[in-house]
């Protein structure tokens, strides 16, 4: 599976269209990761940039594609909201612009920079790739233990 990087509005544009800008779709999976670790003799490796990047796998009901993978790299604010008791966790509509060297994706079609009332994140560098093969129940990221 070969990541597809979105650069410019033509490409943000072509990722919406692609997965039908989201609609009856749900965040299935959601991994995120720094390049921070503490060493065998504990000292502490901290990267000087942005050195957070999250994985996030959407499954819909829709073909071709049935899922697609959002990696987002140099992350800058991550804003998960649940889905609320007795609510489901579908997505109706999702809004993906650039604005300040920033990409932003969000589960509302409305959504504004700013606005917390859904769930969003940004990065400097967004990816993406068809991961029709991850339907289903199955976790991709990680066993449950």
């Amino acid at each position: 599976m070969d990541w597809n990087e979105v650069t410019n509005r033509a490409e943000i544009k072509h990722l919406l269209e692609t997965f039908g800008f989201f609609h009856d779709s749900c965040l299935k999976e959601l991994y995120m990761w720094t390049e921070s670790y503490v060493n065998d003799d504990l000292s502490m490796n901290v990267p000087p940039h942005l050195d957070t990047n999250v994985r996030i796998l959407f499954q819909r009901q829709a073909e071709d594609p049935s899922a697609v993978e959002l990696l987002f790299e140099g992350v800058t604010q991550c804003h998960i909201l649940p889905s609320l008791k007795d609510h489901d966790s579908v997505i109706y509509g999702a809004t993906l612009i650039s604005q300040n060297n920033q990409f932003y994706w969000a589960d509302a079609s409305d959504w504004e920079t700013g606005d917390y009332s859904a769930s969003w994140i940004s990065a400097e560098c967004l990816k993406w790739r068809n991961a029709s093969d991850w339907m289903g129940k199955e976790n991709r990221y990680g066993a449950m233990e």
